[in-house]
Protein backbone atom coordinates (compact mmCIF):
# COMPACT_ATOMS: atom_id res chain seq x y z
CA UNK A 1 0.00 0.00 0.00
CA UNK A 2 1.16 3.53 -0.78
CA UNK A 3 1.53 5.71 2.32
CA UNK A 4 1.85 9.49 2.01
CA UNK A 5 2.81 12.11 4.59
CA UNK A 6 2.57 15.85 3.97
CA UNK A 7 4.60 18.55 5.66
CA UNK A 8 5.50 22.20 5.21
CA UNK A 9 2.28 23.93 6.18
CA UNK A 10 2.11 26.81 8.60
CA UNK A 11 1.23 30.46 9.04
CA UNK A 12 2.31 32.90 6.36
CA UNK A 13 1.43 36.48 5.50
CA UNK A 14 -0.35 37.35 2.29
CA UNK A 15 2.12 37.58 -0.54
CA UNK A 16 4.42 35.03 1.03
CA UNK A 17 5.42 31.54 -0.06
CA UNK A 18 5.42 28.00 1.25
CA UNK A 19 6.65 24.71 -0.12
CA UNK A 20 4.70 21.61 0.80
CA UNK A 21 6.25 18.15 0.66
CA UNK A 22 4.62 14.77 0.17
CA UNK A 23 6.83 11.84 1.13
CA UNK A 24 5.84 8.34 0.05
CA UNK A 25 6.61 4.96 1.51
CA UNK A 26 5.46 1.43 0.83
CA UNK A 27 4.81 0.98 -2.87
CA UNK A 28 7.04 3.07 -5.09
CA UNK A 29 5.74 6.55 -5.82
CA UNK A 30 7.27 6.29 -9.30
CA UNK A 31 4.22 4.32 -10.47
CA UNK A 32 1.67 6.92 -9.37
CA UNK A 33 0.51 10.33 -10.38
CA UNK A 34 0.44 12.76 -7.46
CA UNK A 35 -2.29 15.28 -6.94
CA UNK A 36 -2.57 18.15 -4.49
CA UNK A 37 -5.93 19.09 -3.02
CA UNK A 38 -7.18 21.49 -0.38
CA UNK A 39 -10.28 21.92 1.71
CA UNK A 40 -11.24 25.09 3.52
CA UNK A 41 -13.79 25.16 6.37
CA UNK A 42 -17.32 24.80 5.06
CA UNK A 43 -16.19 24.21 1.48
CA UNK A 44 -15.83 21.24 -0.81
CA UNK A 45 -12.46 19.67 -1.43
CA UNK A 46 -10.75 21.42 -4.32
CA UNK A 47 -8.29 19.91 -6.77
CA UNK A 48 -5.21 22.08 -7.30
CA UNK A 49 -2.58 20.32 -9.38
CA UNK A 50 -1.39 16.93 -10.60
CA UNK A 51 1.90 15.58 -11.88
CA UNK A 52 2.12 12.31 -13.76
CA UNK A 53 4.21 9.34 -12.75
CA UNK A 54 7.40 10.47 -14.51
CA UNK A 55 7.03 14.21 -13.97
CA UNK A 56 6.76 14.89 -17.69
CA UNK A 57 3.23 16.35 -17.50
CA UNK A 58 1.58 18.71 -15.06
CA UNK A 59 -1.97 19.99 -14.71
CA UNK A 60 -3.26 22.97 -12.75
CA UNK A 61 -6.55 24.39 -11.63
CA UNK A 62 -7.19 27.87 -12.96
CA UNK A 63 -7.29 29.22 -9.42
CA UNK A 64 -3.62 28.43 -8.81
CA UNK A 65 -2.05 28.43 -12.27
CA UNK A 66 0.94 30.75 -12.32
CA UNK A 67 1.18 30.85 -8.52
CA UNK A 68 1.61 27.19 -7.57
CA UNK A 69 4.10 24.75 -9.04
CA UNK A 70 3.92 20.99 -8.64
CA UNK A 71 7.07 18.91 -8.96
CA UNK A 72 8.47 15.57 -7.93
CA UNK A 73 11.77 13.88 -7.21
CA UNK A 74 11.28 10.17 -7.66
CA UNK A 75 14.75 9.41 -6.34
CA UNK A 76 13.54 10.84 -3.01
CA UNK A 77 10.01 9.43 -3.38
CA UNK A 78 8.75 12.96 -2.76
CA UNK A 79 6.37 15.36 -4.48
CA UNK A 80 6.21 19.09 -3.82
CA UNK A 81 3.84 21.99 -4.12
CA UNK A 82 5.55 25.37 -4.29
CA UNK A 83 3.02 28.06 -3.41
CA UNK A 84 3.82 31.69 -4.17
CA UNK A 85 1.90 34.95 -3.77
CA UNK A 86 -0.43 33.42 -1.22
CA UNK A 87 -3.72 35.07 -0.31
CA UNK A 88 -6.16 34.49 2.56
CA UNK A 89 -8.34 32.51 0.13
CA UNK A 90 -5.57 29.90 0.08
CA UNK A 91 -6.15 29.10 3.76
CA UNK A 92 -7.05 25.40 3.95
CA UNK A 93 -5.86 21.94 4.82
CA UNK A 94 -3.68 20.71 1.97
CA UNK A 95 -3.50 17.03 1.13
CA UNK A 96 -1.57 14.99 -1.40
CA UNK A 97 -2.83 11.84 -3.06
CA UNK A 98 -1.46 9.07 -5.26
CA UNK A 99 -3.46 7.88 -8.22
CA UNK A 100 -3.48 5.78 -11.36
CA UNK A 101 -4.77 6.77 -14.77
CA UNK A 102 -3.66 8.77 -17.78
CA UNK A 103 -3.69 12.24 -19.33
CA UNK A 104 -4.83 13.97 -16.18
CA UNK A 105 -7.70 11.59 -15.42
CA UNK A 106 -6.76 9.74 -12.25
CA UNK A 107 -8.37 7.73 -9.51
CA UNK A 108 -6.85 8.87 -6.22
CA UNK A 109 -6.92 5.97 -3.81
CA UNK A 110 -4.09 6.90 -1.42
CA UNK A 111 -4.18 10.06 0.67
CA UNK A 112 -2.00 11.80 3.19
CA UNK A 113 -3.37 13.16 6.45
CA UNK A 114 -3.00 16.80 5.43
CA UNK A 115 -1.03 19.86 6.45
CA UNK A 116 -2.68 23.12 7.42
CA UNK A 117 -1.90 26.40 5.66
CA UNK A 118 -3.08 29.69 7.13
CA UNK A 119 -2.56 32.93 5.22
CA UNK A 120 -3.01 36.16 7.16
CA UNK A 121 -3.66 39.65 5.85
Amino acid sequence: QLHLVESGGGLVQAGGSLRLSCVASGWTLNNYAVGWFRQAPGKEREWLATINFSGSRTYYADSVRGRFTISRDNSKTTAYLQMDNLTPEDTAVYRCAGGLGYEGNYDYDYWGQGTRVTVST
